[in-house]
């Protein structure tokens, strides 16, 4: 965006996420986003993460047009054999409040998050909301901090309840029977949420289990942030950011945001932009070319997301019910997705013959694009957010096996309020996969359909010209330069 001789410089944005797979995604695309309209942005990244993110991307080269655009780096305090996934997962919170916090209050103490081009100052932090810690270190520099949640707004405010119901006695969870009780004291959801749907932070017997803590305690600071950003849309999660409002009353929703993006790029399929990701890992774009051999909504598109593990017999069941449901299929499987070490086993001849015949398995998948290709009639998912909305857009239905946070929230709205597919938490056997499968492909197939097309439709109506998404987006920006006249 041009400036005229007297405008005023730029904002300078520094955007946080958490060192996740999921987390760094959607916050790129809203940094692109704001790059697109004229603000200078530094994407501040771990290490860990800043490297694979340029082994496996074109992301310099794509970010290199914007003149205020900038990548900085970060330790996560990790040491580099650690996996960052399943189990380990949650072992970044506490280095990154030990080791990371200090840096983080340093680089934006002594200017060196200064725009490269300008050498402004932030102007603005826009912090992961799972961490509140920038909350505390904007507070002591002076500058104002607005909270993005990568999270639906569904889960966002089962988290903000955890108190609540714990207050009312809901939790903790008391063993496998108690599973299906009602949770009824998350308003709006009283009437469906289970146990089993809480977030997996809340399957403890123990109140003062730290997770659930964390969960609980770090979801409540975002009051003090100056503002929220949610990935959704209002025709999608109106009733409950209505709740949200409450605690936090301005709440930008800006999604779907890779679907926005794409508004403002005006859909053009340059080069840079055509096949670019923000992936962590290395795609396997062969997948692509067996896609376009299937016919028209044949395939079932399995992936479980970039930190979901599972054991040896877990994934056999997957495979045999795919296999024995007689339907084509694409699954993507990560190097580290299988736990432990009893992963090379043979593989029973029926289900090499069987994956030969009508299946493809890849590391890792181009996932915006196979959700959209034609050949796709479903996803099997873990429920994560980034996932959920990609498929609403594309009007693919799910099955949906979460593994942990928020996508146990995720699933059980997926089946029971937006009717967008089935919910498949908690089991794991081949005959349930078979029968899944072939109920989304088959025998409920049209009852999904009527389903998916309507939210995709308002999915694309929230982020065209005028939609609720568009324009809230552009409040946004607009909320960002009045920061900047604001700051010192």
């Amino acid at each position: 965006m041009e400036q005229g001789l007297n405008a005023p410089p730029p904002p300078h944005v520094l955007i946080f996420p958490f060192p996740a797979q999921g987390h760094v995604n959607s916050m790129l695309k809203l940094a692109e986003l704001l790059a697109l309209a004229g603000i200078h942005v530094t994407f501040l990244n771990t290490d860990h993460n800043h490297d694979r993110l340029v082994r496996y991307t074109n992301v310099l080269a794509r970010f290199a047009c914007f003149p205020g655009f900038q990548f900085k780096t970060i330790p996560d305090g990790l040491p580099a054999e650690n996996p960052r996934a399943g189990d380990h997962f949650m072992e970044m919170f506490g280095t990154l409040k030990s080791v990371t916090k200090p840096i983080f209050r340093k680089i934006l103490s002594s200017g060196q998050s200064n725009s490269n081009t300008s050498r402004r100052p932030v102007s603005c932090i826009i912090a992961d909301g799972i961490l509140s810690f920038p909350i505390d270190v904007g507070d002591e520099l002076g500058i104002p901090v607005i909270h993005f949640r990568t999270i639906s707004a569904c889960s966002f405010w089962a988290y903000f309840r955890i108190p609540d119901i714990i207050d009312a006695g809901e939790l903790p969870i008391r063993g496998n029977g108690d599973m299906d009780r009602l949770i009824t004291s998350v308003p709006d959801m009283e009437t469906f949420l289970r146990c089993r749907d809480l977030p997996s932070y809340c399957r403890v017997s123990d109140l003062a289990d730290p997770n659930l803590q964390l969960a609980a305690d770090e979801t409540r600071q975002s009051p003090r942030a100056r503002a929220l950003v949610l990935n959704t849309f209002e025709e999608l999660e109106g009733p409950v950011l209505s709740h949200i409002r409450t605690h936090c009353p301005k709440i930008y929703t800006l999604g779907p945001l890779h679907l926005l993006l794409k508004l403002k790029l005006g859909y053009k399929t340059t080069t840079l932009h055509s096949q670019s990701s923000n992936s962590l890992f290395e795609v396997d774009r062969s997948c692509m070319t067996w896609l376009d051999a299937q016919p028209l909504n044949s395939v079932i598109y399995v992936s479980f997301g970039s930190i979901t593990k599972m054991t040896k017999k877990e994934l056999m069941e997957f495979w045999y019910g795919l296999v024995n449901s007689k339907k084509r299929f694409l699954w993507v499987i990560r190097p580290d997705m299988v736990d432990g070490k009893d992963g090379d086993g043979q593989t029973p001849a029926e289900l090499v013959e069987g994956t030969k015949e009508r299946g493809y398995m890849v590391g890792w998948a181009p996932q915006e694009e196979v959700l959209a290709h034609p050949a796709v009639g479903g996803f099997f998912t873990h429920s994560g957010w980034n996932s959920t909305l990609e498929s609403i857009v594309a009007g693919v239905p799910m099955i949906c096996w979460p593994y942990f946070a928020d996508q146990q929230v995720n699933s059980r709205f997926v089946s029971e309020v937006w009717k967008l597919g089935m919910d498949m938490k908690d089991v794991c056997d081949r005959v349930t996969v078979e029968k899944m499968v072939n109920d989304l492909t088959v025998e409920k197939r049209e009852e999904f359909l009527k389903s998916t097309v309507k939210m995709s439709r308002l999915a694309r109506e929230s982020v065209s010209e005028s939609g609720s998404s568009y324009c809230n987006f552009e409040r946004l920006i607009e909320d960002i330069r009045l920061m900047r006249q604001g700051a010192k």
